[in-house]
């Protein structure tokens, strides 16, 4: 049986303002997964199965690099 995970990402660099096209890229990319993002002043989290997390977290990562960021940091955990 899948658990979920909740997983909180940031990418940088960071910039003020309106979200750079690296941010809004790696939320399209969710957004195509059907996965809702919680969009936060630092960072990003979102919650998914296991089962769906990896392709979840590559689709983040290819995205961003993709759009020209330069760091991006993951953090994961199940719901206990």
């Amino acid at each position: 049986m899948a658990e979920n995970v909740k997983v909180e990402f940031t990418i940088e660099p960071f910039v003020d303002g309106a979200l750079p096209t690296y941010v809004n890229a790696a939320l399209e990319a969710l957004n195509a997964l059907g996965i809702t993002p919680d969009i936060g002043p630092f960072g990003t989290a979102f919650t998914t199965t296991t089962d769906k997390v990896g392709a979840a977290v590559a689709a983040v990562m290819s995205a961003a690099y993709a759009n020209g960021a330069t760091y991006v940091t993951v953090d994961s955990g199940t719901d206990a």
